[in-house]
């Protein structure tokens, strides 16, 4: 039998009209820029179906602004995101996309570059609620919902870096709650997702780097 909580009934502590198009907004873009080193320089929204529909209407365009910021779905300042990001000096641009089709109706691309000029593109979806999924990182097809403290390793898919990665987790004591392997196609690159529900140390990186088949890894904190 599935379980219902309350927090499904009732929805998620936030400021704007919809769990859906601001709540899920704010916390796709609070996600996302958790996984690129900051500050950020430009952001850009790509919103596919709903999104792009009534982005402005609902307040998607201000939360997706204020999550990228690191405002929380209760934060205040988000009706004045605009204001907040330009004073700052980031660059932002939101686009329409009512012509390709996509799996989910309340999708966004978010497409951030930081002032080292490294850019990170990351798809997501709000499933309703204010709960999200993300989807894809750099055309690659993920899925995990950043609800779990979540190391993401971008690697070659070459035999062993898996079980270097498992290895590096158990020297620190960390129970894994879920890992997913994705890649584009054998021996390219892939996307390892561990989620736990320890917290996940910034020396984890260092060592799982160390592997000559790992390209980066992205640590996101609860």
């Amino acid at each position: 039998m599935a379980f219902i909580s309350v927090f499904d009934v009732i929805g998620p502590n936030m400021i704007g009209p919809s769990s859906s198009h601001t709540a899920g907004a704010d916390s796709l873009a609070f996600l996302a820029q958790k996984m690129i080193s900051g500050p950020l320089k430009k952001a850009e929204f790509i919103l596919y179906g709903s999104f792009a529909k009534t982005y402005r209407g609902h307040g998607t365009d201000r939360a997706l602004l204020g999550g990228i910021m690191g405002f929380a779905t209760d934060d205040r300042r988000i009706p004045d995101s605009f204001s907040i990001a330009e004073k700052q000096g980031l660059e932002y641009h939101f686009t329409a996309n009512e012509t390709e089709e996509v799996d989910h109706p309340n999708t966004v691309d978010i497409i951030m570059t930081n002032e080292e000029g490294q850019t990170l593109t990351v798809r997501g979806e709000s499933l309703g609620g204010g709960k999200i999924r993300i989807s894809r990182i750099n055309q690659v097809a993920v899925d995990f919902t950043g609800e779990y403290s979540t190391a993401i390793v971008i690697h070659k898919d070459t035999p062993g870096v898996v079980a270097h990665i498992t290895r590096c987790l158990a020297e620190d004591n960390i129970n894994i709650a879920f890992m997913k392997l994705f890649r584009e196609e054998k021996g390219q690159t892939a996307y390892s997702i561990v989620e736990s529900d320890d917290d996940l140390p910034d020396s984890l990186c260092g060592r799982i780097l160390q592997n000559p088949s790992v390209r980066d890894v992205m640590l996101v904190h609860l």
